[in-house]
């Protein structure tokens, strides 16, 4: 109805019964408080729809409006030209590429004494407004996944101590299809929310181009307007998927008014159905969501007439980008500092890197198997996970060369070589190794009894350890002064092979 008219049904009646009086327009006007033209104007619609003073009785305030006002012409509540399926068209918006001016083309190809383009998305705007909220902003199929944590939890009970814990429920929507996921995990924190995005991924079976979440600090180490700063393992997340993370406003829930509406979902159509029953597991509470949400995505929609599944099936599908080969593995990062044994500490075990980044730090990312070492983005170490045993794990090739070379003494080694001599001389060896709490305690002692027995006959150190053996000098001195109280050194002999700096040989402090 026309802007202009401002009159009560009540003013209108006096004015047609003050004109009939002989009343002029103006104190006419002035008598209801209106201006002289709308007086004019008012008297031209009752003209022009037949009414005269007296009115008659049965024409109530409603007809008396509908004659003065309505269109001429049309039929209330129908239009003059021929409309589009409105709910189609909405649908169509959401693939890729098309434009309202696309739209109305084909509509005047099939209709060509349709509406005019402004006409026509006057038409489509005020359809989109009936709609869900959601439904206004136009979200271009493959493009977003609005992710976020529901603040309502479910209780599930502990058979063996009837304890009642709360799960968290994550909740995903897409954006053009609106196909909802979730999920119940035990906490919001990163695990949790890195595994139930794979779990996602892998529900959709494909990658859109963009994820929303909320500034969540699992997911946002930072939130800024111009450049949030994101989790490193949720970025990586974000790498493997070949997937834009674009975090809504800090205080700004139209950003995600996908997920708003799919949390309130997930608190209604989730936990309402769900209220009087009991889970004793996550696994089981999962099954149970799982069956609710298919249940809610094939259901019709009201105003488009498909369901999400459809609409996702024909629409979303398609343009998703594959997933990769393999899903995302969670690691957590940190940083350690490289000790001078070019160990660093990494939850109470020590792992070894390249010896020339000692001092330095690395970024260690810890997966389930297998903690790996960068620094400067490349990887230089990726040790097997520990859980037990020795504190310290060394790779051989971490090692500098002398360290390396000392590590590769082992009590075998040096009987074998004792036995070169003499089963006296082996005998020697293990006992000066077995004397000592711990065999590595007893290398240097052999590796200086045998570099002194360099350069003697067979005999003469046979004869010199069975001496050792016989009064227990198992020492460094007392082996050596025994070798020594014999005759002076006697040459090797050609047949024998004689202990050489090649084949025995310590760290650099023994040269």
């Amino acid at each position: 109805m026309p802007a202009k008219r401002r009159l009560t049904m009540r003013a209108i009646r006096h004015i047609l019964r003050l004109h009939a009086s002989g009343a002029s327009d103006r104190s006419i006007g002035r008598s209801v408080g209106a201006a002289r033209s709308t007086v004019q104007d008012t008297l031209k619609r009752a003209k022009a729809a037949g009414l005269t003073w007296p009115l008659p009785a049965d024409l109530t305030d409603t007809l008396l409006e509908e004659r003065l006002f309505a269109r001429s012409g049309v039929k209330t509540g129908l239009r003059r030209r021929p409309e589009p399926d409105w709910a189609a068209l909405a649908r169509e918006m959401k693939r890729p590429g098309v434009t309202m001016t696309i739209l109305h083309e084909e509509y005047r190809a099939a209709c060509p004494e349709g509406y005019g383009y402004s006409r026509f998305c006057d038409l489509m705007r005020e359809f989109e407004r009936r709609l869900s909220p959601t439904m206004r902003q136009n979200h271009v199929a493959g493009d977003k996944v609005f992710v976020d944590y529901s603040g309502k939890k479910l209780p599930i009970v502990d058979p063996a101590t009837g304890e009642v814990r709360h799960a968290e429920i994550f909740v995903a929507v897409l954006g053009a299809s609106n196909l909802t996921y979730a999920e119940a995990t035990w906490t919001q924190t990163l695990p949790d929310w890195i595994e139930a995005h794979v779990r996602m991924f892998r529900f959709f079976g494909g990658v859109p181009r963009l994820v929303v979440p909320d500034n969540l600090k699992s997911g946002v180490h930072k939130a800024a307007f111009y450049d949030p700063e994101l989790n490193r393992s949720y970025g990586k997340l974000a790498a493997h998927y070949d997937v834009g993370i674009l975090p809504t406003r800090s205080r700004k829930p139209r950003d995600k008014s996908k997920v708003e509406v799919g949390v309130r979902f997930a608190q209604f159509y989730i936990l309402g159905r769900l209220r009087n029953r009991t889970f004793f597991s996550l696994a089981e509470a999962n099954a149970a969501i799982a069956g609710v949400v298919e249940r809610m995505n094939a259901a019709p929609l009201r105003r488009l007439g498909i369901s999400r599944r459809e609409l996702f099936e024909t629409v979303e599908r398609p343009t998703l980008a594959a997933l990769p080969a393999e899903d995302y593995v969670f690691a957590r990062w940190q940083f350690a500092r490289v000790g001078l044994d070019y160990h660093s500490e990494v939850e109470g075990f020590c792992y070894s890197v390249p010896f020339g980044l000692v001092g330095g730090q690395v970024d260690v990312r810890l997966a389930q198997r297998t903690p790996e070492a960068f620094h400067k983005g490349e990887r230089v170490a990726a040790p097997g996970r520990r859980y037990g045993g020795q504190a310290h794990g060394t790779k051989p090739e971490h090692m500098p060369a002398s360290h390396r070379h000392y590590a590769s003494w082992s009590p075998e080694r040096f009987r074998s070589w004792a036995a070169s001599f003499g089963p006296n001389t082996e005998m020697l060896i293990g006992a000066i190794l077995a004397s000592r709490r711990h065999p590595e305690q007893g290398y240097r002692t052999c590796i200086g009894v045998l570099r002194h027995m360099r350069g003697l006959s067979k005999e003469r150190v046979e004869a010199a350890s069975a001496k050792a053996l016989a009064i227990r000098a198992f020492s460094y001195k007392g082996v050596v002064s025994l070798l020594d109280a014999r005759a002076s050194p006697e040459p090797a002999s050609p047949e024998r092979p004689a202990i050489t700096h090649r084949n025995i040989r310590g760290p650099g402090y023994f040269h």
